[in-house]
């Protein structure tokens, strides 16, 4: 007999993470995870959820959608791991079929399995490509929490545990173009962006940051690297977000949507001037499961599904509902929002106190809707769903995001 529900959550909290175990415990999220289909999922007890969280940015195309798992099964008779000697023909035309969507002169591509090693490997790159160290970064940006993307990360709970962090990095405030333009110089060899701050609580930056940006690099020589792991294939509603302001970056990091939500798969994305550095060494930079079969398979055919059904304009046309709902919602609740923002169906609604956020929350797991917090900004409540999500499924969330709301101002009123 297979241990009960009850018994594998104390095995959850004795042999993997005891501190996350005893917060989901507290917010009502001791279920166990079941199965998933579309925008729900449903618990061991059968309970289901509306996930509007959409595994922060990984499920585009809502939970095992049918042509990614066909396309990961075809390929899972054939050949699920590479043997990395001879050529990858998946790798090949995923490859292809990124540069056709990529903005700019972006190329080559080289596959990793998250969207942090993909950072790292922007990293590497630009320092191998300039022949300098300073790296220029946003003060509550999030890139990861590998070494070296953790060092280009703005928040000092992550960092401080695990310092000192690799050097040479320099943090402006996201948004402020003149502090930015002052801190790329001749030394700098890259500027690393999220196009749209994710973590750092839905920021969306000034109609010039971009550009300036991408202004100063090229004026110093210094590359752009531009972090679209949560804001790509459609999230915005553009395919990447970097095209609402008409800018192409240098490097490009992706991940999460690229695998389809069925699996994981990261992707460095660069222009042929990034790329020198392979043609004197071929292996300066590889990974034992990047680009595997499996996962080349689910990319190839998560993006054909996102460019078919034009998701990205789905996004748009879905988050402008959202955002307005949203907007209502802080007319009803002036005292307890601060603001609510967002691009496409990456939306946040930013609450007085990181406390209302948390209670608001778990009132929402409560009635059956899978949302969170940023992690750079806990006041600041994401709704990331699917792009696949219907008018219907964004009203039965914000009339639930309401009944949280009253609850929550009850609970601190108590």
């Amino acid at each position: 007999m297979p241990p009960s529900s009850k018994r594998l959550f104390e095995l959850y909290s004795e042999h993997v993470n005891p501190g996350l175990a005893r917060l989901l415990q507290f917010m009502g999220l001791d279920g166990l995870e079941e199965r998933a289909e579309g925008c729900y999922l449903w618990d061991s007890e059968g309970r289901r959820y509306l996930d509007f969280l959409g595994g922060f940015g990984t499920f585009a195309l809502g939970h095992r959608p049918p042509a990614v798992i066909q396309a990961v099964q075809r390929q899972l008779e054939r050949m699920p791991l590479s043997s990395k000697l001879l050529v990858s023909p998946l790798q090949a035309e995923l490859g292809a079929l990124l540069a056709e969507i990529a903005p700019g002169d972006l190329k080559y591509s080289f596959f990793c399995n998250s969207g942090a090693e993909a950072v790292e490997g922007c990293l590497k790159l630009a320092r191998a490509a300039t022949g300098r160290a300073k790296i220029v970064a946003a003060e509550g940006a999030f890139h990861g929490k590998t070494l070296g993307a953790l060092s280009v990360s703005g928040r000092e709970v992550y960092r401080k545990p695990f310092e000192p962090l690799i050097p040479g990095v320099m943090f402006v405030p996201f948004g402020d173009t003149l502090a930015l333009r002052q801190a790329v110089d001749g030394e700098t060899a890259a500027v690393i962006l999220e196009p749209v701050q994710g973590e750092g609580g839905v920021r969306i930056p000034p109609h010039d940051y971009l550009p300036a940006a991408r202004e100063a690099c090229d004026k110093a020589g210094a590359l752009l690297i531009l972090d679209e792991v949560q804001t790509g294939f459609g999230r915005t509603g553009k395919m990447f977000a970097c095209e609402h302001w008409g800018v192409a970056p240098d490097l490009m990091a992706l991940a999460k949507a690229l695998g389809g939500g069925v699996m994981p798969i990261g992707a460095i994305v660069g222009t042929p001037a990034t790329w020198k550095v392979f043609e004197e060494n071929p292996l300066i930079h590889s990974s034992t499961f990047g680009g595997a079969p499996l996962a080349c398979a689910a990319a190839i055919a998560s993006v054909k599904e996102i460019r078919e059904r034009d998701l990205p304009a789905r996004a748009a046309e879905m988050g402008v509902y959202l955002l307005q709902g949203l907007s209502e919602v802080k007319a009803q609740f002036p005292e307890h929002v601060v603001d609510v923002r967002g691009l496409g169906l990456l939306t946040g609604i930013e609450f007085a106190e990181p406390d209302f956020a948390s209670l608001v929350v778990s009132g929402l797991v409560s009635r059956g809707i899978i949302a969170a917090y940023t992690l750079n900004q806990p006041q600041v409540l994401r709704a990331e769903p699917p792009l696949i999500v219907t008018l219907e499924e964004i009203c039965s969330f914000l009339a639930a995001l309401r009944e949280s709301m009253r609850q929550a101002v009850s609970l601190l009123g108590s």
